[in-house]
């Protein structure tokens, strides 16, 4: 029989008619046809969407991992003492304050390097002079006292700005220096009541605040009364403030009246002693005849308990104002009676002559001088470090 008889066809051949070439002969002879393969089994539906099918062999399920093994316990070491860091060194008052006041010296010292560098004095010399320290808001009257010290003897010749800022350093700490006083906290009167004023803005919340850290350093029982009782954030800020210090505070409600609560944290400070009241008031305008009367209210308030009463009325002003600074002394001084001055922000200002032009016109008291928002930007006057430091001198010797 031939290899090509249908009956020897093989099984797919047979099964789908198609011709197929005979497979070569096996070892069962060659009669025999070789056994067929069985199809591939067809999967089960469910195993069609298995995870392993559709992941395939080169992708498996990714397995959680297995717990770490614990670590062997450290070796005891022995205790080292913590490292602390050095604290970043304390600024010099000096440097405080003559960078406080670098916006005044640079005006003042640029101008008169420009105006005396090789120039000869004379009377448009002089004049120049004038108006830069005009611009300072010196005053009209120290503007001239300086010029004419300048011109002394020098008309004519070449001057050295130097020389200048050496006569205007001197000038200045002549004008200045029978102001500068300190606040003398008068041990006999308990309390020694401070009353505090000014304009708004002026700074008198937080300069109160500083006042006290001052005092409880010196080892002063301090209270502090909420006067300002048009401002709940005043209210709450002196709140902080007797927090952070160690002094009491007596407070009311916004909107209550000032005098009142005056003449109670008076009585509080009698009774338990205290050494030191301050007394914040509410910022007012100068030229606010209501609320002016409300100020002198107060005065004669607590005066009804204590005739001394306010030992001391510090007016707290703003360098920034410039000469509207002369208006506020004149009207506070005839209101409340100030006795001393506090001048805050002279960092902010280009115009920090205005402390000259006031202890020329007035002659209060300077008591402190403020350069910054910290505690230690607020500190004692010194006519002579403030001389040298607006004519951008070097520290006194």
């Amino acid at each position: 029989m031939s290899e090509t008889d249908p009956k020897k066809r093989g099984f797919f051949s047979r099964l789908f008619g198609i011709e197929a070439d005979a497979p070569a002969p096996t070892e069962a002879g060659p009669d025999v046809a070789p056994a067929a393969e069985a199809p591939p089994p067809v999967p089960e539906p469910d195993a069609l969407l298995s995870p392993d099918l559709m992941l395939g062999e080169s992708a498996p399920l990714p397995l959680a991992p297995a717990a770490p093994e614990p670590a062997p316990p450290a070796p005891p070491v022995p205790p080292v003492a913590p490292v602390v860091a050095d604290p970043q060194p304390k600024r010099s008052w000096w440097r405080r304050l003559t960078e406080g006041l670098s916006r005044t010296s640079s005006a003042l010292t640029t101008g008169i390097s420009d105006i005396f560098s090789k120039r000869r004095l004379d009377s448009a010399t002089l004049e120049d002079l004038e108006d830069i320290l005009i611009q300072a808001d010196l005053g009209l009257a120290t503007a001239a006292r300086i010029a004419k010290a300048v011109g002394e003897g020098r008309y004519d010749k070449q001057i050295d700005p130097a020389e200048v800022k050496a006569i205007l350093a001197s000038e200045v700490e002549t004008i200045l220096a029978p102001v500068a006083q300190p606040l003398v906290i008068d041990a006999t009167k308990k309390p020694f009541v401070i009353l505090m004023v000014g304009v708004n803005g002026s700074g008198k919340t937080t300069t109160i605040g500083k006042l006290s850290a001052k005092f409880r350093a010196e080892g002063k029982t301090v209270m502090l009364a909420a006067g300002d009782t048009f401002r709940a954030a005043a209210i709450e800020q002196l709140k902080v403030w007797g927090e952070r210090t160690g002094a009491s505070v007596v407070s009311g409600q916004q909107g209550a009246d000032a005098s009142g609560l005056a003449f109670e944290a008076l009585q509080k400070a009698k009774a338990a002693g205290t050494d030191v009241l301050l007394i914040d008031t509410a910022g007012r305008l100068q030229n606010k005849t209501g609320l002016m009367d409300e100020l002198a209210k107060v005065v004669r308030v607590i005066r009804k308990m204590d005739p001394d009463a306010p030992h001391a009325a510090l007016l707290v002003l703003d360098a920034t104002v410039g000469q509207n600074a002369l208006s506020q002394v004149e009207a506070f001084q005839q209101t409340a009676g100030v006795t001393g001055l506090v001048m805050t922000k002279l960092d902010g200002t280009a115009r920090g002559g205005i402390l000259v032009a006031l202890a020329a016109k007035f002659g209060l008291p300077v008591h402190f001088i403020g350069v910054g928002e910290s505690v230690d930007d607020l500190e004692p006057f010194e006519a002579r470090d403030f001389a040298r430091a607006v004519a951008g001198l070097g520290e006194a010797n």
